[in-house]
């Protein structure tokens, strides 16, 4: 399956779908320092700059979009000024979605958009034509030795439906808090939306699985060096530091992905 790759960073998304059996078609990303190492990388794969720029009639269709849009908006680190932000470029995702009609979403963002945005996030993907199903997951979840929650959205694409612009949303998701541990249960609605609830504590005797979905990159993770902050000669320090913090848990996105495909599968031998 092909992906198309937003606000790649430094290839977090892209990595992880690889080791689950993806192939990276292109990718989109404006920050000079990110694009060098896309292209160590991926030196073979198209890259494209400012979203905002992009003109999807001429970029190739994929069969899965994903993407970590940007969470400034919508971080306890900021001033949350959510969809007043100037960085707030959800609306560029579902042009982007609206253009290229993937099957498969996968998108990413910190769990401080839960009741700033997400209600939109879903109602715009329902209007697609996409079944979602958020969740927050951990970093701990794959083994490492931190928590570092992140909301995680996977949207599928029943070809041949869409939801008529003017009507309204009438189920219910039900109550989902904005908190580091977990999503409250969504009920059922008529357009099959599911959230489970997964919520548990982590400590040193109790760990995350993403549904089974271990390989032998899911080792328990070495602790990591330290990258102090008053470090002076340490070749392009801040874009590393941004980098870094920017990116995602390629493990996640590699269990996710597996998952993906593990469907699509049963899709097919449905039909």
């Amino acid at each position: 399956m092909k992906v198309g790759s937003l606000f790649s960073g430094i290839g977090g998304f892209d990595l992880g779908l690889e080791r689950a059996g993806f192939t990276i078609s292109w990718q989109v990303e404006i920050d000079p320092y990110c694009q060098r190492v896309l292209a160590k990388h991926w030196p073979h794969v198209t890259r494209y700059g400012d979203i905002t720029a992009m003109d999807w009639a001429t970029v190739q269709p994929v069969d899965l979009l994903c993407g970590g849009f940007p969470c400034q908006p919508f971080s306890v680190a900021g001033k949350r000024a959510g969809k007043d932000d100037n960085r707030y470029l959800w609306p560029e995702v579902v042009r982007c979605l609206d253009a290229l009609r993937p099957t498969w979403f996968l998108g990413e963002n910190v769990p401080g958009i839960i009741n700033m945005a997400l209600d939109q996030v879903c109602t715009d993907l329902e209007g697609l034509g996409y079944t979602v199903w958020p969740a927050c997951i951990p970093a701990c979840a794959v083994d490492a030795p931190h928590q570092r929650q992140r909301l995680w959205i996977i949207g599928h694409k029943y070809e041949g439906w869409r939801c008529p612009a003017d009507e309204s949303f009438t189920g219910s998701r039900g109550e989902i808090g904005d908190n580091a541990e977990g999503v409250d249960t969504a009920v059922s609605d008529p357009l099959a939306f599911r959230c489970k609830k997964q919520r548990q504590s982590v400590t040193d005797d109790t760990r995350w699985e993403l549904g089974g979905m271990r390989t032998e990159h899911h080792a328990r993770w070495p602790s990591e060096p330290q990258i102090q902050r008053v470090v002076d000669g340490f070749p392009g320090r801040v874009d590393r530091l941004r980098g870094l913090g920017n990116a995602i848990v390629p493990q996640i996105a590699e269990a996710l992905g597996r998952m993906i495909l593990h469907a699509a599968r049963a899709q097919r031998e449905d039909v």
